[in-house]
């Protein structure tokens, strides 16, 4: 990731001490704490770094890929994975790939599950990008003796018997993805595949999602949608937060450990990795070399904070995630407006298909559930499941939809008339189209909820169009929208 606030300074101490830290890092490599496991229980280990960012001309950054990798091949336990969520190279060149491969070849990790980030994929031709990039993870998993071979920057892996799904961008972009629909519905059946039997599934995917990890603040305080996956935020979350025990892995920030490294979100674990190669920022601990070493036990993943560099465990800033032996919440997700309070009945299947007895939760609902608006249920166990963590399940009140009361054709036009609906409205969006099913369709926003008419003109003559309409009410920046009317024909003078 590149932030648009330069930090001068530290790029010139970072040319001045290049030839420094390449001689120390070049030194024989004493972990202070080796990598082990805190429970010999444990069923999977994997590390996690963010955004080595490696460069050919910038040589401050090797050094501590070179240090981290010296930490893998020095663990007292099996790293079943290494896992890189992007910004591998600064220019995604062979010649940088070079470079990392010929630092973690021989470290004894046994998998390298790899993403491309913004920088792997932001200069050249996209088949060329891709190819180098594939070509680089296959390498590595090749001598490492894995079975992984990839052929597109999304893809899945099981470790262990624990599912990795990797998100990747289907062309060059300078900051942002493009993640396309097929790529989400994929997305969305490997989850449902991987979650069936409760066990966590790890989503690797280089940038966050939308309002999440301090953004925008953490991006500098820029526009909407900056240092995020891009437009396809919303549907990605929708995904993945349909599923239980679903834990995303991300980079791209640069912000150090702290506040900012974990979140939940709905239903969704979200940790954001510290850069290994670029440095830190906004964090309570910035330093470089800084990420994760993961294990994975029968009810929890413990997410256990490192220094790479020193060899050093940072507990106090270690992630403990309890998995949730609830499968699926079911609920009522949407309600038209009617002037009364809403409380969806809530069911919870654990994952043999039983239902879940009442007795072992509690829902809680917000207040002024009412208006239109999204609202958040939120789920709490006792009993024999007091120990699963608290779930969330959001539902939308829309407004009340209104009905056309007439058409009238025009000179190459058409006037609309339909029914006022005021209550708990912004104004009306009407939908026309020479097609009945409204295939290549026009939009007109009306932004009164007072209006009760509206002339379509510059259309074709003596053409059949259809039109229908509905209500909207703008809350917080999200427009919720009725239920479209019945559809009126009409055809132009």
């Amino acid at each position: 990731m590149n932030k648009l606030v330069t930090k001068i300074g530290a790029a010139a101490m970072s040319i001045v001490m290049a030839s420094a830290c390449m001689l120390s890092a070049g030194n024989a490599f004493a972990a202070a704490s080796p990598i082990a496991p805190l429970d010999n229980s444990v069923k999977m280990t994997f590390a996690a770094w963010g955004d080595p960012q490696v460069s050919t001309y910038i040589k401050s950054r090797e050094p501590y890929v070179i240090s981290s990798s010296n930490d893998l091949k020095n663990a007292q336990t099996n790293i079943d994975a290494l896992v890189i969520a992007g910004d591998i190279a600064e220019n995604g060149n062979q010649a940088e790939y070079d470079i990392v491969y010929n630092n973690l070849v021989g470290t004894g990790v046994d998998n390298f599950i790899t993403a491309t980030g913004n920088h792997d994929v932001r200069r050249g031709e996209f088949s060329a990008i891709e190819s180098t990039f594939v070509g680089f993870t296959n390498r590595l998993n090749a001598d490492a003796g894995s079975a992984l071979v990839i052929d597109s920057l999304h893809y899945s892996y099981d470790v262990n018997g624990y599912r990795f799904i990797v998100l990747g961008t289907e062309k060059s972009m300078y900051e942002e993805a493009s993640i396309s629909t097929k790529q989400i519905k994929w997305l969305d059946s490997q989850l449902a595949d991987a979650t069936k039997s409760g066990k966590p599934a790890f989503v690797v995917m280089h940038q966050v999602l939308k309002d999440t990890h301090g953004l925008p603040d953490t991006w500098g305080g820029f526009a909407e949608g900056a240092g995020t996956v891009g437009e396809q935020s919303d549907e990605i979350k929708a995904v993945l937060g349909k599923y239980s025990n679903v834990i995303l892995i991300s980079g791209h920030l640069h912000t150090g450990l702290g506040k900012y490294s974990y979140e939940k979100i709905g239903n969704i674990h979200s940790i954001n990795l510290p850069s290994i190669g670029v440095d830190n920022d906004m964090g309570t601990n910035n330093d470089n070399a800084t990420g994760y070493v993961a294990e994975v036990y029968e009810g929890k993943v413990i997410f256990r904070a490192r220094n790479f560099e020193k060899g050093e465990y940072i507990p106090e800033y270690d992630i403990t995630i309890p998995l949730s032996k609830v499968k699926s919440i079911k609920a009522t997700s949407s309600f038209t407006y009617d002037g009364k309070t809403k409380s969806p009945k809530v069911t919870l299947t654990d994952f043999n298909g039983k239902k879940i007895s009442s007795k072992n939760y509690t829902v809680k609902y917000p207040s002024g559930r009412k208006n239109v608006g999204t609202y958040q249920i939120k789920i709490t166990f006792k009993n024999s499941l007091k120990n699963n963590p608290v779930l969330t399940k959001e539902f939308t009140i829309v407004p009340a939809s209104t009905s056309i009361t007439g058409v009238a054709s025009k000179s190459k036009g058409f006037t609309v008339k339909w029914k006022k609906q005021t209550n708990q409205t912004s104004g009306y969006q009407i939908e026309y189209s020479t097609d009945k099913k409204f295939a290549k369709s026009k939009t007109i926003t009306i932004k009164s909820n007072a209006s009760t008419g509206k002339t379509v003109s510059k259309l074709n003559a003596k053409k059949k169009y259809y039109a229908r309409i509905r209500t909207f009410k703008t809350v917080k920046g999200t427009r919720l929208c009725s239920s479209w009317s019945k559809t009126k024909s009409v055809t132009t003078k």
